[in-house]
């Protein structure tokens, strides 16, 4: 089980989403942890440190941190088929980034009066700042037309190439990250979804051809026992270290790791390499052991603890 794809998530997370739509791409088995959508996290947070963000995958005693660096993981294990290179990494980071911003605004500016006070409270501490549901009723009408503007782009790729994909002939990463916000708007609105979407019909029929991708061979798995996975086992993927890096700091240095919009929780080690796609720090954790805690750079600070 030591070299298992082991996912942390939850079912109604959207980032989470991509993740097990990229093991359906590629006909992967994974387990399954369920893991909660509020803080307290009892049976995550001894993984990684603190970071408190889902997904999170692991294997073995290596914990993977965000969305790029577990998709840039399960693509160097399993290459084929491809997800694709640095362009679909690029739209990955516009889909989390622009589009879920217009997403959030309309999903919670309808039903952020229904949200649960423990959700509220917890995604209060998770930003930083006020969940301020009047601010998001206001804002949802015009990100409406940026919502639609965004995927509009789609609708003029798949015109544009007369492809099925937006990669072209086969599915990638592009489509995986860029159709996370309408499975996200399908699953907190589904009312706005046909409006948003009225004439761009090339997207509507994408979004069926992404959703019937599947999720690959998935079987649950406890907390506990992956926690009892990472307890028997030692850190092995190896990931290059830069001497370049412009971190400027040599194997073993004691560093921090946070991200840099929200979740903003510092997570401290021993660097093991750093380099343009990741950051990896050990951790001894007194139950687990040795832990390696790989996070991406884009979206990361990094620095000396």
């Amino acid at each position: 089980m030591g070299d298992e794809f082991i996912l942390h998530h939850y079912d109604t997370s959207p980032f989470s989403e991509k993740v097990r739509l990229a093991f359906g791409l590629k006909g992967l088995a994974w387990r399954s942890v369920i893991q909660p959508n509020v803080m307290p996290k009892p049976d995550l947070v001894p993984l990684t440190g603190g970071y408190r963000r889902i997904p999170v995958m692991q294997v073995g005693a290596d914990v993977l941190c965000d969305t790029q660096v577990i998709l840039a993981e399960i693509e160097r294990r399993a290459p084929a088929p491809s997800l694709g290179g640095g362009l679909g990494f690029a739209t990955n980071w516009w889909a989390d980034r622009l589009f879920f911003q217009a997403t959030v605004a309309i999903i919670f500016g309808a039903i952020g009066h229904l949200t649960p006070e423990a959700f509220i409270k917890d995604r209060e501490a998770l930003s930083g700042q006020r969940f301020n549901i009047e601010a998001m009723k206001a804002a949802a009408g015009p990100m409406r037309g940026q919502w639609r503007a965004q995927a509009a782009w789609i609708e003029a790729e798949l015109g544009r190439t007369g492809a099925p994909w937006l990669g072209g002939a086969t599915a990638s990463l592009a489509d995986i990250a860029a159709y996370m916000n309408l499975w996200f708007m399908k699953s907190g609105l589904p009312s706005a979804l046909p409006e948003l979407l009225a004439g761009l019909d090339r997207t509507a029929a994408w979004q069926a051809r992404v959703a019937a991708i599947g999720h690959g061979v998935r079987t649950e798995l406890s907390p506990a026992e992956a926690l009892a996975v990472a307890r028997a086992a030692e850190p092995s993927i190896q990931v290059a270290h830069d001497p370049a890096d412009p971190l400027g700091l040599a194997p073993d240095a004691a560093v921090f790791v946070m991200a840099d919009d929200y979740g903003r929780d510092r997570v401290t080690g021993a660097l093991v390499a750093a380099n343009p796609e990741r950051i990896v720090i050990a951790r001894q954790d007194e139950a687990l052991g040795r832990l390696h805690l790989h996070f991406p750079r884009a979206g990361y600070a990094a620095g000396p603890a």
